[in-house]
């Protein structure tokens, strides 16, 4: 018992593990949070390599991270979609005019069914996508400095696999 204690504390609760590494994106058809006349499917995750990240605004590590979010798509041009998580549109929308819209597109999961199938486990949640919508790596927690080096490291493996 002990040894299976002490193995667990040298485990990164960041890096959960994901059921869906290396496939692509589960099918889903939800309105976008912006525009809810406009359905988005998993087709409008696909063409080059992003972010994909989890985010509410309900939850608190989601406004830390906001910042390096907005950071990383303005300063390296990396195409970051959003999944809003159980959340309220209205408090979404005001959010985004508040502080600023780091994201491409933002999928409405008011009732966590893309969340579900991703096997979310809350927000905020960060994966990376290849231009396919192949899930390549998952992170769970902030995205910050320290973490955005070790995605992007992840992007650039995945953009030279896909020009390769």
């Amino acid at each position: 018992m002990g040894v299976l204690f002490w193995k667990g504390l040298q485990l990164d609760p960041t890096e959960l593990p994901s059921a869906l590494l290396d496939k692509p994106i589960p099918e889903f058809s939800l309105p976008s949070l912006l525009d809810d006349g406009r359905m988005l499917t998993q087709k409008d995750l696909q063409g080059k390599p992003a972010l994909l990240n989890v985010w509410a605004t309900w939850c608190p590590t989601c406004k830390q991270e906001h910042a390096q979010l907005n950071k990383i798509a303005r300063e390296e041009g990396v195409a970051i979609y959003g999944i809003n998580y159980k959340d309220d549109r209205g408090a979404a929308k005001e959010w985004l005019r508040r502080y600023r819209d780091p994201y491409v597109l933002n999928i409405y999961d008011e009732q966590g069914t893309l969340g579900l199938d991703l096997g979310v486990y809350g927000a905020p949640e960060t994966y990376v996508l290849d231009a396919q919508g192949v899930i390549r790596y998952k992170h769970v927690g902030a995205v910050t400095e320290k973490v955005w080096l070790k995605l992007r490291t992840v992007m650039q493996q995945v953009s030279t696999e896909s020009q390769g």
